[in-house]
């Protein structure tokens, strides 16, 4: 694949670092163009025995929840997404289930197995989605703020490009920063959510098999091998 069409990576670090190295290794023409910076948020730990699980919908919450992270290691996590299992399990917790969709799908598991009251260590900014009749207790550890886009930016964006998308936020502030003139520009989502929320009018709009880097990226080449033939 190498000298195909840039593929562009908007992720905040660390991990935009990390999509970048991995691609570049299955030869695309990656392009670090984070358009968000991640950082810690003040957050006390509740009392763990009001809890019957953690549920982690992303590693930077792990990354960036800090030492008090420990005070709730005494309770099982459900991460989606094998990065945020791995991640949990690095720094000491107990990953109880990896789910391999969204957080929807994978507190019905929860559910099923009678685990109703949740601790959801997530972002200040964040997704609403069906909570299956759990009681879910978000608590914010992180903040995902907007960066202006790199220089390179707007002459990437020009020409024909792939871009990923790793949250809906990240496919919203993708499609504004755009514009309208998007059909020589192809989109990955790293779900149907993400998808959706890119809106329409791309030369194409792929959607990842799972919810992590490796299946985002996957879906890339499909969509590179695609637009050779």
């Amino acid at each position: 694949m190498t000298g195909g069409l840039p593929l562009i990576v908007t992720r905040p670090e660390p991990g935009n670092a990390a999509t970048v190295e991995r691609a570049r290794e299955m030869g695309f023409d990656a392009r670090a163009m984070p358009l968000f910076a991640a950082h810690p948020v003040d957050w006390a730990a509740p009392p763990t025995d009001d809890f019957d699980a953690l549920l982690l919908t992303s590693a930077a919450a792990v990354r960036l929840a800090g030492p008090g992270l420990a005070r709730l290691a005494s309770r099982p996590a459900y991460a989606v997404g094998s990065a945020t299992a791995r991640v949990a399990e690095a720094a000491g917790l107990t990953v109880a289930m990896t789910g391999t969709a969204d957080a929807a799908r994978l507190l019905d598991v929860m559910t099923s197995e009678n685990i109703r009251n949740i601790l959801w260590l997530c972002g200040r900014d964040r997704s609403e989605f069906d909570t299956r009749g759990a009681a879910i207790t978000p608590l914010p550890c992180y903040a995902v703020d907007p960066v202006p886009p790199p220089p390179q930016w707007s002459g990437l964006i020009a020409a024909p490009a792939v871009l990923l998308a790793h949250s809906a936020r990240a496919a919203r502030r993708i499609s504004d920063l755009v514009g309208a003139a998007r059909d020589h520009l192809s989109l990955v989502a790293i779900s149907p959510a993400v998808a959706v929320a890119a809106g329409e009018g791309w030369h194409s709009l792929a959607i990842a098999g799972q919810p992590d880097d490796v299946a985002i990226l996957a879906q890339a080449r499909a969509l590179w091998h695609k637009g050779t033939k």
